[in-house]
């Protein structure tokens, strides 16, 4: 694992987006705001380059969906035909997927430990999802 430059995870999705990032030295990570829009459009690799304006990324970190049993799952192919959009769009950063099983369970969780629910909470999940991959490749 390179260790210069952010790490810019994304739990991609056909509606909304989530991102999260690193700093530089990849000891701080935070989620940023949420993409709403097609995840298949150019407007969403528009927002990605809004974010690689903002910060030096060496890696992206893209979830990938698998099955409880090891095996990719039904949205696996939809993925990765945006990283390689992505990779093509932006050939710079390494792209490595991270099993995002759980991201979403364990995103309610924290969003719960820290006082958001309802509304506030669906608003804020695909970001900390996006969070959760990040620790998970971190740790």
């Amino acid at each position: 694992m390179a260790s210069s430059g952010a790490i810019l995870a994304i739990d991609h999705g056909t509606i909304r987006t989530g991102f999260a990032a690193t700093d530089e030295s990849r000891i701080l990570s935070a989620p940023l705001d949420v993409f709403r829009g097609a995840g298949d459009g150019e407007e969403l690799l528009q927002h990605i380059a809004g974010l690689l304006d903002e910060r030096r990324v060496s890696l992206f970190l893209v979830g990938l969906p698998y099955n409880m049993d090891g095996s990719e799952g039904p949205r696996a192919a939809e993925v990765r035909a945006f990283a390689q959009r992505l990779a093509q769009r932006f050939p710079t950063p390494e792209l490595r997927f991270q099993d995002e099983r759980l991201s979403t369970k364990e995103a309610d969780e924290l969003l719960a430990a820290a006082g958001h629910f309802g509304a506030d909470r669906k608003a804020r999940r695909d970001s900390w999802s996006a969070l959760v991959i990040l620790r998970d490749y971190l740790a």
